[in-house]
């Protein structure tokens, strides 16, 4: 008996193997979308360079344009480091404490306990989902006096959101 527990303990332990695949594909996806932010960037900064050069028409909001590519890039980044500190944390969590971290003095992707990759997680994306509400505000039309009311309410709720987040973060 004592023989099965050790095999089924044993088999148990070696389980936890699996979390490489959604740490390698959570890599993975943190690089694509690295890779397709910056690559947006890079056409906006062309574009810019090209309307300002007179090659694209007047016609052209440039401002916009760059703008809304911008915080979309942006909002591209925070998601690629939401998948790379899940990758981290799982990594730390589940498979083995990465060493060369502790060579640096950088405490953002220490990790100890379930909770505390969840704190993380949680933080970045509350700030991506600030900036796609900033995306959509830019894009969003003021009608009436109850949109620019909507809208600072808006406004106050994630300040009043932020605040406590930061308040419970140094704690």
């Amino acid at each position: 008996m004592e023989l099965i527990r050790r095999i089924f303990e044993k088999l148990m332990w070696n389980a936890r193997l699996f979390i490489i695949l959604a740490v390698v594909l959570s890599l993975v996806g943190s690089v694509l979308l690295f890779i397709v932010a910056s690559i947006d960037i890079i056409k906006a900064a062309k574009d810019t360079f090209l309307y300002y050069s007179g090659v694209l028409g007047d016609g052209a909001d440039i401002h916009n344009i760059l703008l809304n590519t911008i915080i979309m890039a942006v909002d591209l980044y925070l998601i690629a480091v939401v998948l790379l500190i899940f990758a981290f944390g799982l990594y730390e969590l589940f498979i083995c404490k990465i060493q060369i971290k502790d060579d640096s003095n950088s405490k953002v992707l220490e990790i100890h306990t379930l909770d505390q990759l969840k704190d993380k997680l949680a933080k970045v994306i509350v700030m991506a989902l600030i900036v796609a509400f900033f995306s959509k505000v830019l894009n969003m039309g003021m009608k009436s006096t109850q949109d620019m009311l909507f809208f600072a309410i808006s406004i106050l709720a994630l300040a009043v959101g932020l605040y406590f987040l930061h308040k419970d973060s140094k704690h």
